[in-house]
């Protein structure tokens, strides 16, 4: 198998979203997840409202049975909105989420270039769960 048909098979499980349909996906309680590594976030910008979980490590926090899970990851049925540089390794990283039956997973077309070329680079601040957590800490 080749590094295409892996992506190829990658996808067809996917119900893959463009990043005008973000805003939609966020209001009904998906959540946006950035696997870039921190020096690509660095040379690229950051999303704010995403949460930051590194590839290394994304199945084990997102995996609502690992002892290593965020408290987010309450069941299987999260939506999880994968995004990476331009939707290549975010396609691969909500494949493997998918086979660990987050039958939700899914990820960007075009991932962050895409967002940042729709104007949609801060969206994540308007999720409800993000929006949770900025008054959590603003009541501390």
């Amino acid at each position: 198998m080749t590094i295409d048909q892996m992506l190829d098979n990658a996808r067809a499980q996917l119900n893959r979203i463009y990043a005008f349909e973000l805003p939609e996906a966020l209001a009904r309680g998906a959540i946006l997840v950035d696997i870039r590594p921190q020096a690509q976030r660095g040379r690229e910008g950051s999303l704010p409202g995403a949460l930051v979980i590194e590839r290394n490590v994304l199945e084990w926090r997102l995996d609502p049975t690992s002892s290593a899970r965020l408290a987010l990851a309450a069941d299987h049925d999260v939506e999880w909105i994968i995004v990476c540089s331009e939707g290549y390794t975010s396609s691969l990283a909500a494949a493997a989420l998918q086979q660990l039956g987050l039958r939700r997973a899914t990820d960007v077309i075009g991932g962050y270039q895409a967002m940042k070329a729709a104007s949609l680079l801060t969206i994540g601040i308007q999720a409800p769960h993000f929006a949770r957590a900025v008054d959590a800490l603003a009541s501390l």
